[in-house]
């Protein structure tokens, strides 16, 4: 099946200006009012080089663009996204070429077609940290292994709505025969319910990545026969109604039209309404509807309805059984965001079940 699936990656750069070079003792200033006026650097000599220019693009944001609300803060990243970018590096067999670069495993997995082509700094960063996970894996508290998570595939960096759902599990009276995990994204929900005794699940995802990343970490592995998977939004194939229906949608609305980009950080209008009215579809007469959210948007001065209060609302298709709710763990205090807000954000955990006609 993986095979069929045309996998995301960083699309290469074609450039079709003249591109500045940049090396170490070269001018930061004047590189910097390159970026600005639209144009690429590329990066020649050593990796590092890359490093001091983007580090150098940093201070010079931090002094032109206020750092502190939420909202600056999108506002600061959504330059530095835009000005990082147009600072490029060369790959070639399936490596990149400037001395000291990391190797990454990645470029001669996803572009095992193309000899010579060029990515920006940035995608190049990334893609050198999804390796480091991918191979060394990441431990979450509520699992015995690690993940290891596919290169585009959502993982969590933080894990209370993990705990939240695995403290949920430890109760579950209901039956374990079936379950669906709508967005299986790295797999965590779905391992933990196999943790928890069900037979089988059925994972979904509309990011090809995942689909991928999960079906090769399986293999044919007893894994295997537990997990099924789909390359499709909300429910996709799965026809059959399940006792237990598992969600951890986005946490945050679209505002501008960049959101759309990152559907596992920011959801559509369409998205919520849609999926309740699929899930009425599939869910069994007594079976349960388990939402992972978050006050994140409320807290941030977001004007947007809470969605799963406002399915509730509607008074049409589910009651609230239950909400569990957890205050999330303290902002590091290395980090030099200002998230305030951190004092504040809960994860949620919603269990709906049909409305009850009378």
């Amino acid at each position: 099946m993986s095979t069929e699936i045309e996998i995301n990656r960083p699309a290469p750069i074609t450039v079709s200006q003249g591109v500045s070079t940049f090396e170490k003792g070269d001018d930061v200033k004047e590189a910097i009012n390159t970026l600005e006026a639209g144009n690429y650097i590329i990066i020649k000599d050593v990796y590092s080089t890359g490093l001091v220019l983007l580090k150098a693009l940093k201070t010079y944001l931090d002094k032109k663009i206020a750092n502190e609300s939420f909202q600056e803060q999108r506002a600061y990243r959504a330059a530095y996204h835009q000005l990082s970018n147009r600072i490029l590096l060369e790959i070639e067999d399936h490596k990149v070429t400037v001395k000291k670069a990391p190797a990454i495993g990645w470029l001669e997995k996803l572009y095992p077609e193309m000899g010579k082509f060029v990515l920006s700094f940035p995608q190049v960063q990334g893609l050198n940290s999804s390796w480091q996970w991918y191979t060394q894996g990441i431990s979450v508290p509520a699992l015995r292994n690690k993940v290891h998570p596919y290169y585009g595939t959502y993982f969590p960096t933080r894990f209370d709505h993990v705990t939240l759902f695995d403290n949920w599990l430890k109760r579950y009276e209901g039956l374990k025969k079936t379950a669906i995990d709508v967005g299986v994204g790295s797999g965590i929900l779905t391992f933990q319910l196999l943790k928890y005794g069900f037979q089988k699940v059925y994972g979904t995802d509309s990011n090809p990545n995942a689909i991928v990343g999960l079906t090769a970490f399986m293999g044919d592995t007893v894994l295997s026969r537990k997990i099924e998977l789909d390359y499709a939004p909300l429910f996709g194939k799965f026809d059959a109604p399940t006792e237990l229906i598992i969600f951890n949608p986005p946490w945050l609305p679209e505002t501008n039209e960049n959101d759309h980009h990152d559907e596992a950080m920011y959801y559509n209008e369409h998205l919520f309404p849609d999926f309740f009215a699929e899930a009425k579809k599939h869910l069994l007469p007594d079976g349960q509807l388990v939402i992972l959210f978050s006050n994140l948007a409320q807290i941030t001065h977001f004007k947007t309805a809470h969605p799963i209060e406002k399915e509730l609302s509607l008074g049409e298709r589910f009651r609230l059984e239950r909400c569990f709710k957890k205050r999330v763990k303290e902002a590091s205090t290395h980090t030099k965001r200002d998230q305030y807000w951190r004092g504040s954000e809960e994860v949620e955990l919603w269990v709906l079940m049909h409305k009850v006609s009378l």
